[in-house]
């Protein structure tokens, strides 16, 4: 009777065990089946390691998991990690392991907040966006370099789920004719395909990813797993108002938004050596309609294609009118929600364009427009 029992109990158990982990099994599948990486509202982690001087512990510093916390807790499902060669290799191609230890506490940090990440290759040595000089447009060793980097950036990030990690190829893509950025696009694309199959990967158009050349963009046929990607920081004269390495930098005159951003009469009266650099200006009218109306070569291509559409950057700078830039942020969350497009706010903190300001104190009317909660 006693042996009855034990046999009973352990046949109980047994069945109790396979249940549970066939419940484990299911769901682990279902995770790596159905999830698709899917992107609504997020921001750029600019100034960490891209486009920053900062080394050692205070780079450490200045984007760490509490800032992960922070941005989860402001309702935001993803980040836009830019990241440049200079500061993940050496001329060599070798890595700097403590930034590539940074990038991958910063995806980890991001999974236990239930945020996504987009890896966005931002500044090459061979391509920078605004420089004269870019060889990667016609030195093949350097066509062969950006390719390598993507290689070894697999190998470090291949490990992590499709669902949480995006690889966007290259920011801002400058070249002088657009057929040479297509030719690049796919032979980067083919390299990722080669090691990864189904890993999202995010493409934008040439000359700045700019929407008014959308339509020209050559993208990889017969795959699903990507994200058309446009940046938006439209009109300048707003955007980049008074921005010290700009044309503008001179400018602190008069912009409206929504309605004609610059009048004749407002011109007529301005200091002779600006005019020049505003003077196209005059007269032009900006509101959301019109947002919207720029923003349709992007969207019919995305249309064509059955591809989701992002928006990888937007932003004003933050010493431009309040009024005016506020009422601009407002139009383009309510345009992406319409239109179901996902975006990224260029970008979290900053002193220029951030979500924080460099100390940390909280632009909290950006913030409640931006995540949506105004």
């Amino acid at each position: 009777m006693q042996l009855r029992i034990k046999i009973v109990f352990i046949k109980v158990v047994l069945l109790g065990l396979l249940a549970l982990f066939g419940i484990f099994i299911g769901c682990s599948e279902k995770v790596v089946v159905s999830e698709k990486f899917e992107v609504k509202r997020g921001t750029n982690i600019a100034h960490w390691l891209s486009q920053s001087d900062r080394r050692g512990i205070e780079r450490e510093k200045f984007f760490t998991e509490a800032d992960v916390k922070k941005i989860a807790s402001m309702g935001f499902d993803h980040i836009r990690l830019p990241i440049d060669e200079e500061q993940m290799w050496d001329e060599n191609g070798n890595r700097y392991d403590t930034a590539f230890q940074l990038m991958e506490n910063a995806i980890n940090w991001c999974a236990k907040s239930n945020l996504r990440v987009i890896i966005d290759l931002h500044i090459l040595r061979s391509h920078h966006f605004n420089a004269t000089e870019k060889p990667l447009w016609t030195d093949p060793a350097e066509q062969e370099k950006f390719f390598n980097l993507w290689r070894d950036l697999s190998k470090s990030l291949k490990k992590f789920p499709n669902s949480l990690v995006a690889y966007e190829l290259m920011n801002e893509a400058v070249a002088d004719d657009h057929q040479s950025w297509n030719n690049l696009l796919y032979s980067a694309f083919t390299a990722i395909r080669e090691l990864e199959k189904e890993r999202t990967i995010v493409i934008g158009s040439n000359m700045w990813q700019s929407v008014e050349t959308f339509d020209v963009l050559k993208v990889p046929e017969n795959d699903k797993n990507i994200l058309l990607s446009f940046h938006f920081y439209k009109p300048f004269l707003l955007s980049h108002y008074a921005a010290i390495w700009t044309s503008l930098k001179e400018y602190k005159g008069p912009v409206h938004y929504p309605g004609i951003i610059l009048t004749q009469q407002e011109f007529e009266i301005l200091p002779e050596h600006v005019k020049a650099e505003v003077k196209k200006w005059i007269g032009m009218e900006f509101n959301k309609d019109i947002l919207l109306e720029m923003w349709q070569k992007p969207i019919q291509k995305a249309k064509s294609l059955g591809l989701p559409l992002y928006c990888g950057e937007f932003g004003i700078i933050s010493n431009a009118p309040d009024k005016e830039s506020y009422a601009w942020y407002q139009d383009m969350i309510q345009l992406f929600d319409q239109t179901g497009i996902g975006y990224a706010n260029w970008n979290y903190k900053s002193d220029n364009f951030g979500l924080l300001y460099s100390n940390g104190k909280e632009n909290k009317n950006l913030i409640k427009i931006i995540s949506g909660n105004n």
